[in-house]
């Protein structure tokens, strides 16, 4: 089976800058997922490559199951109490 990884293609994800409105594919590594305890605590986010800004977007279920099955790192967000 080692053969059959080393022949998979990279995971690349369509993204979209709300800034410069650009579209473009990322890569896993370019992608952070953080999954808080509500849907507004679950979010993704990525640098755009084309305006350099910061995006942080809502990920919803569907989302977080198609970021974390690709390999992108999870930060699994704590609240205190």
């Amino acid at each position: 089976m080692l053969g059959l990884a080393a022949t998979m293609a990279p995971v690349l994800f369509k993204a979209a800058c709300p800034d410069c409105r650009s579209r473009f594919e990322l890569s896993a590594s370019a992608l952070r997922l953080a999954i808080g305890a509500s849907r507004r605590t679950t979010f993704y986010s990525f640098t755009c490559p084309e305006c350099g800004s910061s995006v942080r977007k809502p990920a919803g279920e569907r989302i977080v199951e198609l970021l974390t099955g690709g390999g992108v790192r999870t930060l699994r967000l704590h609240t205190t109490v």
